[in-house]
């Protein structure tokens, strides 16, 4: 296998059995949004989507427009709802690229229902009711009347009302539970009001696990799709496999001796003759900054502190412990090798973080290698995806590589 410096593992077998195992926790007849905004949680999002699909998966969730026209433009034509706010200048594209809008005011609402009048088509929308998260959507005092106004609108097709939980990993799911009782209320007053609701969700991964009783006709896991549990107060009862891990190789061994800085700012002193091994990784690629001096790596199945500053491209390592460290071992950030393991969740705590973020700072310049049955099924890198043929008869060089850009057409 082509080694790089720097990588990201996304093992989609392992996707595909989370999936599978929401789906079975869930019942059949309880459909999937995938959450794959912010390029999937930095696994992939054009890539990710597409196993999903393969998986069984009904609806994808994104939060930005652009979000929507990657994916459309890489061949999705899965229903794409955006689940944040959108402009009212962004809706000729939402209508253009056929995504489908939450809609939060009636001025959006009435303007959407124009511009599908002048394009003769329809666009169905979705409705967030605010019953405590606090942040989009709806009021639930206004939900009623805003859904019936916006459900007798000319080309706009109510397929949606659903609601989130801002606490439901917090161990006490009093709130959310009070929550649901006022989604049903709202729910109970549009129908006797005769206002189809096809799909009603609103359990995102915390309110999957705990609280079973929200899932009703669609759930919305994100985190929990891609194998980590939202908090360690969630009960898990459904098994789930980390789909990312995050590799660097060392790129130079140098012998110091005791009374040496280490990196930036000398936040680190060597208290013995110390071998140090630089990773071509640091805080441009995503590794968090917060890991100066207390993050470690697993280099031969042993685990390696990391010393002094983590800096833009660069972090080191004591592996003095480790005497048969070599150039171009692998060194893994979080993730398995040799039997041991550095979760995410350990790697957050050190960072003073959550895992949502560790994964969404994954940078561009990270490689991905998505992986099935073990072995890389695509490799895409910041130029493009990178493929590589071997060479004509008598050619100089070892092998020829290409890259196959992934930019949106023009």
């Amino acid at each position: 296998m082509t080694e790089f410096p720097t990588w990201a593992e996304v093992d989609l077998d392992r996707f595909g059995r989370n999936i599978a195992a929401i789906q079975a926790a869930i019942g059949h007849g309880c459909k999937i949004l995938l959450v794959v905004k912010a390029d999937a949680y930095g696994h992939g999002a054009v890539e990710i989507s597409r196993a999903a699909m393969d998986a069984g998966v009904t609806m994808l969730g994104i939060a930005t427009l652009h979000e929507g026209i990657e994916l459309r433009s890489a061949g999705s034509t899965a229903p794409i709802v955006i689940m944040s706010p959108s402009l009212p200048s962004e809706i000729d594209e939402i209508i253009e690229h056929r995504l489908t809008p939450c809609v939060s005011s009636l001025e959006f609402a009435d303007l959407l229902s124009r511009r599908c009048l002048a394009h003769e088509i329809i666009s169905r929308i979705h409705v967030e009711v605010d019953t405590g998260m606090g942040r989009t959507g709806v009021s639930d005092q206004d939900a009623v009347e805003f859904i019936q106004g916006v459900a007798t609108m000319s080309n706009l097709e109510l397929e949606s009302v659903f609601t989130h939980f801002p606490d439901a990993d917090s161990g006490n799911t009093y709130f959310a539970e009070a929550q649901l009782r006022r989604f049903h209320e709202i729910l109970a007053e549009l129908k006797t009001r005769n206002i189809a609701v096809p799909i009603r969700h609103a359990a995102n991964s915390a309110g999957i696990l705990s609280l079973p009783q929200s899932r009703l006709d669609m759930v919305r896991p994100g985190i929990l799709a891609y194998g980590f549990y939202p908090s360690d107060r969630v009960p898990r009862t459904i098994p789930v496999e980390g789909v990312m891990s995050f590799k660097s190789r060392l790129v130079q061994l140098r012998s110091v001796p005791a009374g040496r800085f280490i990196s930036y700012s000398r936040t680190y002193e060597t208290k013995r003759s110390t071998t140090v091994g630089v990773l071509p990784v640091g805080y441009g690629h995503g590794l968090p900054w917060l890991l100066s001096n207390r993050g470690e790596v697993l280099i031969r199945g042993r685990r390696a502190p990391v010393i002094g500053r983590v800096t833009m491209d660069l972090t080191m390592v004591d592996v003095t412990e480790i005497p048969d460290a070599a150039i171009g071992d692998e060194a893994v950030l979080f993730g398995e090798q040799g039997g041991a393991s550095i979760t995410i969740e350990e790697v957050a705590e050190r960072a003073e973080t959550v895992p949502y973020e560790i994964l969404c700072s994954m940078g561009k310049r990270v490689v991905r290698l998505f992986m099935r049955d073990g072995v890389p099924d695509k490799i895409l890198t910041l130029v493009g995806e990178r493929h590589e043929s071997e060479p004509a008869a008598g050619a100089r060089r070892a092998r020829k590589v290409q890259y196959k850009s992934t930019r949106i057409p023009s």
